[in-house]
């Protein structure tokens, strides 16, 4: 028997899922507002003509392609990947990279903020007794997935530094995600780790680490703490946007479990 779980969030307005200024926007339209639509295409019609008089549900929408549960493509990093080639974009992302063998590391212990390292990420797969493999699909686990849609979302949950990043990629994940707003650490903590020793490293490095070897993530997963440490599968196939930077996904892991 085959089971499904969601691990993507719902696109939804008027919650703190993004800093502000990033926020999505939806305006719906009810089967009564969009009576006059329809009958538009059909000259001489009348309200009465349609089943129940009702028009059609339809919704406008003006987001991002990094609002709601998305891949990020190499090119939302870096202009290059694998050092000096065009990155691509998400069009151009290898199906093989968004379907593979799910691995998850839970970190929801770390505190907000800390920045995970190759120590950190091989104690959690000691523990949890897996080896990578090429293009598993690895999902962190913080403690950010539970505060989704909370003024304090973006700022919560530790983050992927450059070398724990590199240390995945070189044994040949390229699909790596995480519950939390950005694959590396808040904002709000690498400022303050900025403000005193001006560092630029520092930056967004876990995201940089794309421009050494190209890969991509899925940002704001959901419900990891419903899934196994490993031995099921991942989809994640994004929407193809051309030339862009991410697209959406509807995120899942596929569990196959006995007859009983």
């Amino acid at each position: 028997m085959r089971r499904i779980i969601d691990l993507s969030v719902p696109l939804q307005a008027g919650i703190a899922s993004d800093p502000p200024g990033y926020l999505p926007e939806i305006d719906y339209l009810d089967h009564q507002q969009t009576r006059e639509d329809m009958l538009a295409f059909f000259p001489g019609a009348q309200v009465d003509d349609l089943p129940d008089r009702e028009g059609w549900a339809i919704e406008r929408v003006r987001i991002s392609t990094h609002n709601g549960t998305h891949v990020d493509a190499p090119y939302h990093y870096a202009s290059t990947m694998d050092g000096g080639k065009r990155a691509i974009t998400i069009d151009e992302v290898p199906l093989e990279w968004c379907f593979g063998r799910g691995v998850k590391l839970d970190f929801r212990h770390l505190d907000d903020g800390y920045v995970v390292t190759p120590e950190d990420v091989d104690n959690e797969l000691d523990r949890i007794g897996h080896t990578l493999q090429p293009l598993d699909i690895v999902m962190v686990n913080t403690s950010a997935g539970s505060r989704y849609g909370q003024n304090d979302y973006a700022v919560k949950g530790c983050g992927m530094g450059r070398e724990a990043t590199l240390h995945l990629l070189r044994q040949g994940v390229r699909m790596t995600g995480t519950d939390a707003w950005s694959w590396d650490a808040p904002f709000l903590y690498t400022a303050r780790r900025y403000a005193v020793d001006h560092d630029p490293t520092i930056i967004w490095e876990g995201h940089r680490a794309g421009r050494e070897i190209g890969y991509c993530h899925i940002e704001k997963l959901h419900n990891l703490e419903a899934v196994p440490a490993h031995g099921f599968q991942v989809a994640c196939f994004p929407v193809k946007i051309h030339r862009a930077s991410a697209g959406w996904t509807r995120a899942v892991a596929i569990l196959d479990e006995g007859e009983g």
